[in-house]
This record gives structure tokens, sequence and C-alpha cells, in this order.
């Protein structure tokens, strides 16, 4: 699945059903342009340097400004509702009563802190107690359904090859660093992160009692543990290889390949019926088969316990929080902890986020929105069918497929038609830890029920208050929740310039994403199948790496360097995008005309807006993390990176030879 965590903009629209036209908005001043600086030399500076230059990131924040930052004002709307619930007393098992609740019994820290670690003192005990590998599995198991997954990686989705059937599937997992490199470098900053992950093991170990050689100890085993598993890792690079992560096997293969996973018991403990299952990444189980009878059980106790210490760290007491804080602070650079409202907020949106978002969507996100967006949405369809219709590299059959592709979209909009539900959800005021457990294992029961069923394509797979986007290519479906439907991204108050620089942006890299390097391999009914000729998708890949050679060279924190493979989906959308979005854009009314409004063209206007929905500033650890892990490119790079490529943008702003983002016209990247 695709999941792009950066847009926000509200779309109150007051019932509009056609493009808002350039004389019938009012105008939107820009702000932030620091005139200084080149537009050729750095347009994410030139559009946002001011900003950039005197914004301050609030000490409870990691960042600051639009991306994925933008949740933090959400989730003081969220607060808003939450605590005005929480005060009162509500129907029991109603929306009311179980999100406020839920917040009250998180808000109230009294109780909570009185209770130390007693939550958790019956799982340790019963990990002490594991006798045999068969008992040590169980465990495994019946923790896998709260949320515990330890090292069993297990999810349900629909089959690659057969996207109308839901499959049980299993990937690697067991390691608590980021991914499997940061237990092999050896660099300075991320010897830091390793030994702030000792220390954060060790000192939880501590808070249950044992004595700090002890600790030591503990930790340096589990460590040793992750660091064995996470040579079986596959990197986040090879993990876009969709094919080699479809692997379905029979339950009774694995069952003789890896004996001691004792695969028919585990399936059977876990709740799965099935005869067949997909395991994205089987190296990393003949790894595990292999370590669970190398590995002596004592050191298997020890691992469990600190996989269970880590999972359920932040639902304790105040120690344990401020443990696992200690830790988070060397790893994003976050300065003090987020206040317990915020927190708490967003554990309401993750465990009972529909029930959260139906009361959200009543107060904040009105119908007119919703019908507005879907107009916008086929416009941008419209766009990308034109310039489908003028490659020069694709033949005429292939062709026809990607538009019947392109046609055969689902979209959803704002929120769900039908909401999920959580009536088997138990929550009481004064039982915290009690009801995190619950709505997982709700989840958890939810999802099994699924596999071997048809697959639900009205289901969605993020909470509507969530400022994000996705695309989900074995359902062929592209996400706008209603979080993401707001300023800066979409603002009725604006132009059509800044609105297509915004959300016509995002629409049109949500759109390419069914078509980057990993959706191009799914067809229109979300199946892993090739329906491209062998010479167009040729062309196709040999375009792709035009994009991951382009942006390895790309720096970010003085020299470490963006990484193209892993980012090669996303740049891949972000290019297209932009011409997408510009191109139903000039098909409005301000589009076609050169009145100036604040000195600015209105295609100049519709690039800076492009470079404001990336306006983000972060704190250093927090970028080296994200340069490591995220498949998205940092912000300065998804402004200047597709803009180097797109010729418009050299028009606009008078860009030639000698300027930095200046590339010949015969160099420029177009895939899409």
């Amino acid at each position: 699945m695709k999941q792009i965590f950066f847009f926000s903009l509200v779309l109150l629209m007051a019932g509009a059903s056609q493009p808002i036209s350039a004389q019938s908005a009012k105008r939107v001043v820009i702000t932030g342009v620091d005139t200084s600086k080149k537009p050729g030399d750095d347009f994410f500076k030139y559009a946002n340097g001011i900003w950039y230059d005197t914004i301050q990131i609030p000490a409870s924040q990691s960042g600051v400004g639009s991306y994925s930052f933008l949740n933090y004002p959400q989730r003081i709307r969220l607060q808003g509702i939450l605590d005005s619930l929480s005060a009162g007393r509500h129907k029991p098992g109603s929306l009311e009563q179980q999100v406020g609740d839920f917040y009250a019994s998180g808000m109230d820290t009294v109780a909570i802190n009185k209770r130390g670690y007693d939550p958790i003192k019956p799982l340790l005990a019963r990990i002490n107690a594991i006798s045999n590998t068969a008992t040590l599995l169980k465990l495994v198991a019946d923790e896998q359904k709260v949320g515990n997954g330890s090292i069993i990686g297990f999810y349900v989705g629909p089959d690659d090859k057969k996207s109308t059937v839901n499959i049980a599937q299993f990937s690697q997992t067991g390691i608590g660093l980021p991914e499997r490199a940061y237990y092999f470098k050896v660099d300075s900053s991320t010897v830091a992160i390793q030994n702030a992950y000792k220390i954060y093991l060790t000192r939880l170990f501590e808070l249950t009692g044992t004595d700090v050689a002890t600790a030591t100890k503990n930790a340096n085993t589990t460590y040793a543990i992750e660091k064995l598993l996470a040579t079986s890792h596959r990197t986040n690079i090879e993990l876009r290889d969709v094919k080699a992560n479809y692997n379905k096997l029979a339950v009774a293969e694995m069952a003789k390949k890896q004996p001691s996973l004792r695969w028919t018991t585990l399936l059977s403990d876990l709740g799965v019926k099935a005869d067949s299952v997909n395991v994205g990444q089987p190296a990393y189980y003949d790894k595990l088969n292999k370590m669970i009878d190398s590995v002596s059980l004592a050191d298997w106790k020890v691992y469990l316990k600190a996989q269970a210490l880590t999972n359920y760290a932040d639902f304790l007491s105040q120690p344990f929080v401020d443990a696992s804080f200690a830790y988070a602070k060397v790893l994003t650079g976050q300065a003090v902890k987020k206040t317990r409202a915020e927190e708490l907020t967003q554990a309401v949106d993750r465990s009972l986020g529909q029930a959260l978002a139906q009361l959200y969507v009543k107060k904040y996100f009105p119908e007119s929105a919703r019908k507005r967006m879907a107009v916008l949405v086929d416009n941008l369809k419209k766009a990308f069918e034109a310039r489908i219709n003028r490659l020069d590299w694709m033949s005429d059959s292939t062709k026809a497929k990607a538009k019947d592709k392109l046609y055969a979209f689902s979209q959803k909009i704002g929120y769900p038609d039908k909401w999920k539900d959580y009536s088997k959800v138990i929550v009481k005021r004064d039982a915290y830890f009690e009801n995190r457990l619950s709505a997982t294992k709700n989840e958890y029961l939810d999802r099994v029920s699924k596999v071997g069923k048809a697959v639900d394509r009205t289901e969605w797979h993020t909470t509507p208050p969530t400022v994000t986007a996705y695309n989900n290519p074995p359902l062929n479906e592209i996400v706008f929740p209603a979080g993401i439907l707001q300023p800066p991204y979409f603002d009725v108050n604006a132009d059509d310039a800044l609105n297509y620089g915004g959300i016509g942006m995002v629409i049109g890299h949500e759109i390419t994403h069914s078509f980057d390097d990993q959706g191009a391999q799914y067809d229109k009914y979300g199946n892993v199948t090739n329906w491209w000729t062998k010479t167009d998708y040729d062309k196709f890949k040999a375009r792709t790496q035009q994009v991951i050679d382009q942006y390895n060279k790309f720096t970010v924190l003085d020299s470490v360097h963006v990484k193209g493979a892993l980012t090669v989906g996303e740049n891949t959308a972000d290019i297209a995008g932009v011409a997408i979005a510009y191109d139903a854009f000039k098909l409005t009314e301000q589009g076609k005309s050169n009145e100036k409004l604040d000195s600015f063209t209105p295609d100049q206007r519709f690039f800076i807006s492009i470079a404001r929905i990336w306006r983000v500033k972060t704190r250093n650890a927090y970028m080296g993390m994200y340069v490591n892990t995220n498949p998205h490119s940092p912000a300065k790079w998804r402004v200047n990176g597709p803009l180097m490529n797109f010729t418009p943008f050299y028009n606009a702003f008078n860009v030639q030879p000698g300027d930095k983002m200046y590339k010949p016209e015969k160099d420029r990247i177009v895939v899409w």
C-alpha cells in the first residue's frame, strides 16, 4: 500500500460543483517568499525562505510545517472533541462513551502511575513459565492478538494474484531499531542510536526490579538476538520488489520446511484457517526456524520480556513512558515530550479511529467538500488521460490498457460510507491498559475473520481525520481523508493557481502511484500481472532509472544522499503529479490568462503553491532517520526535484543555464 503523510488541505467548499474561477475566487496573499534568492537556484528556499529562516520547531515536535506535521494542529481539533466528551457521562456502548472514557482513562495518570507495571506482571510471569518451544510459540500467537507481534509479522490483505480474496500474510519482523542497517552501521550517529536503544532496554528491565548488572546483560542478550534476526531482513529498497514479496506457500509445505515453527499449530493458535498463506520474506522465517532451537530458551525469555516491555511501555506508569521518550529523543531529536492530551488524542485515533472520526466529520467536514473533491479528482483523471495519449515512448496497445486502469479507479473521499464496528470493544474509565488491549484485540479479530473471504472494497486503511492520502494498488483505489482537505492544500478563498498547485498536485501524485515502479505491476483489477508489452516496460524501467539516478545525487544534511532506489515511487509520482496538475490548471480561466496577482503570474502562483505544500523544517536527528527509512524524499527535493524536470517552470521563472536547478531540455525526465 502506498501511503503519503504530507497533505493538509481543507475543502471548505460551499456547494460548488464546478471548478472555481479565478475571477469569482478571493485572492489569497502569498507570504514567506524570499525574493533575495534566485528561483532557479533553489526554488524551495525562494518560495519558503523567510518562513524557513524564522520558524521555530516546537520543543515537543521533531518538525514543523506542512506534510505529516499538520497532524499536530489537527490533533488540537480532535483534542477539543475529546476534552468535551470525557467531562461528561454517556450511554454505555455509545460512540461518545467509548471515545470519551478511553481518553479519560489515559488522562488519569494518577491511577496509571499507581498501577506501575502491574498490568504486564501476568505476562512476564507467563514468559518465565515457558518450558519449551511449543509454549513459547503459543505465547507469541496469543500476544499477536493484542498487538505485541515479537517474532511473527502477521496481517491480512488481498492476494496479489487474486485481489478479490483476502489471504493471511507473514512478513519479516522481530527487531527494535528502525530497520536492519541500524544494526550494522558503525558511523557515530548510528552508534549513538544503538547505545540509546540498549540503555532503553536496560532501563525497562530495571523498572521491573532487575538489578543493573542483570538488566544490562538482558539488554545485550535482546540486542544480539535482534541483530541475528536482522541478518535475514531485506533492505527497505529490496522490499520494493513486489514480485519478490509474493510467495504463496502451502501450509503443509511450510510445516515440513520449517518444522521448528510448528506452522499448523501456530496458525490454529492465531485463529487462521487456511491451506496456504503468503510469506513476504521467506529468508526471515528460515532464519527464525533455525534460531528457535539454536538460541537458548532462557535467552528467548529475555527477548520476549524486552518485546513486551517496549510494546507496552507507553501504556504503563510515568517511569516507563519517560524511558521510552529518552530513546525517542536520540532517534528523532524531539526536545520535550508531547503533552499527555496530545498523546492520548493520538491513542484514541489509533484505537477507536472511526468512532472518533464520526464525531469529527459531523463537526468539521461538510458534504459539499466531498462533492467538490470528486469533481477535482475527475478533472485530474482527464488530464492524466491526455498525457497518456501524448506519450511518445508507449505503444497504442499499452496506452489503451493504461487508460482502462485509470478509469477503473475507485476513489474514496472524506470518510467511509460504512463505519467500523467497535461494539465489542470494552472501555472503562479506570482501565487504560485494558482499553488499549481490548481495542487491539477487536481489530485483530476483525482482520483474521476475513482470511479466505472476499475483499471489502469499501474498507478504509486510515482514519478520516488523518492528514494523509494514499493509493492502494491491490484495490486500484485512491483515498483522500477529510483531514487532508484543508489549507494550505485547498482553500475556498484561493484562486485556481493555488488550489491546483496544492490539492491538484496531491491528486495527480496519488493517481500516478498506480503507474509508478510498484503500482505499474498491478492491472486494473489489482492483480500483479504483466499488462505491458516488453518493449514498453523496458522503456518505462529506463525512465524510472533516470529518476533513481537523479535523486541519488541530491544531498541532505551536507553529505547524506537521498536514496534514489528507495524513493523512486514517490519521486515518480511527484514528477508526474506536478505535470498533471499543471495541465488541469491550464484548462481553467485563470490558467489561460497572464493576469498578475501580487506581482505573480498565474503560473508563478501555481509553482509557489507547490513549494508551499512542502513547507517543512525538521530536526537533523529526525531527518537522518527519515532519509534512511522513508520512501519519500525530503521536502526540499519534493519541490526542486520535480520542477527542475518541468519546462513550464523554467518558462515561468526564466530559469537559465548557470542556475543551479537548470537542466538541458533533453535531460529533463518525463515518465508520464
